[in-house]
C-alpha cells in the first residue's frame, strides 16, 4: 500500500484529495492545524501541526516512515493592500506558502517520495492585488521547476495554478473582484474544489513522468487582471 501525505487535507481542495486517495486505497496522512468537523478523522492518520514551524519539519517527516507521494496543498491568503500588510502576516505567508512546502519537498525525498504536486495559483503567474500571496505562489512555481531539474527525473514534481475556487479562501476575496473575475471565464463560474483535486490526483498517480517541472493552468480560459 502506498502512502500519501496531504497538507491541509481536511478542507477544500485538500479534503477532495483525501477523499480521492482513500477511494484508491492509499494510506492517507493528513497534516493540518486542527481537525474540527473532519469527516475522515477515523479513516486517515491525522497530524496536528502548524507548518509555520518550518524548523520542526525534518524531525516530523523522519518519524513518519516511507512517504510515496507529497501533496503540498496548505496555504493562506489575506487579500490585504501591499502598503498596509502587517509584518506578522507577511512572515506567516512566507513560511506557510513557500518555506514549508520547500522544506517538505527536501525532507520527503529522503523518505522515498517519488511524486510531488504543489498547489500554486494563477496569482503566481499574473499581477495580483495581494502582492505577498502572488509572490509566494510565483516562488512555489519556480521551486517546482527548480526541483525538477535538481532531481533529474528521480522524482516527478509538478504544480497546478487554479483561478478562484469555491472554498473557504474565496471568502477572503473582495466581492467586486469576484464579480469581475466571473465576467472573464468561459462558464461564468468559479472552479469546483474537486476539479482541482482531480487534476492534482492525476499528476500524483497517473501522469506520464515526462510531465515534470510543469504547472497546469486551471483557469477556464481566463487570465484576469
Amino acid at each position: 500500500m502506498k502512502t500519501v501525505l496531504i497538507t491541509g487535507g481536511n478542507k477544500g481542495i485538500g479534503l477532495e484529495l483525501t477523499r480521492a486517495f482513500l477511494a484508491l486505497k492509499y494510506k492517507v496522512i493528513v497534516m493540518a492545524r486542527d481537525f474540527e468537523g473532519f469527516e475522515f478523522a477515523d479513516k486517515v492518520e491525522c497530524i496536528c501541526y502548524d507548518l509555520t514551524d518550518v524548523e520542526g519539519i525534518p524531525k516530523l517527516i523522519a518519524s513518519l516512515g516511507q512517504l510515496d507521494i507529497l501533496i503540498n496543498n496548505a496555504g493562506v491568503m489575506y487579500s490585504l493592500p501591499y502598503n498596509s500588510y502587517p509584518q506578522e502576516k507577511v512572515n506567516t505567508m512566507l513560511k506557510l506558502n513557500l518555506e514549508a512546502p520547500i522544506k517538505l519537498i527536501e525532507e520527503c525525498v529522503k523518505v522515498g517520495t517519488t511524486r510531488i504536486v504543489n498547489n500554486a495559483s494563477i496569482a503566481g503567474q499574473i499581477g495580483h492585488p495581494d502582492v505577498w500571496y502572488g509572490a509566494t505562489k510565483a516562488g512555489l512555481i519556480n521551486a517546482t521547476k527548480s526541483f525538477a531539474k535538481i532531481f533529474e527525473g528521480k522524482v516527478v514534481i509538478n504544480a497546478v495554478a487554479a483561478s478562484p475556487v469555491e472554498t473557504d479562501m474565496l471568502d477572503s476575496i473582495p466581492l467586486a473582484r469576484q464579480e469581475a473575475f466571473l465576467k472573464t471565464v468561459v462558464t461564468k463560474r468559479f472552479a469546483h474544489a474537486d476539479e482541482v483535486a482531480k487534476t492534482m490526483l492525476w499528476l500524483a498517480t497517473e501522469s506520464p513522468e515526462y510531465i515534470n517541472g510543469t504547472t497546469i493552468d486551471i483557469n477556464n480560459g481566463s487570465f484576469p487582471r
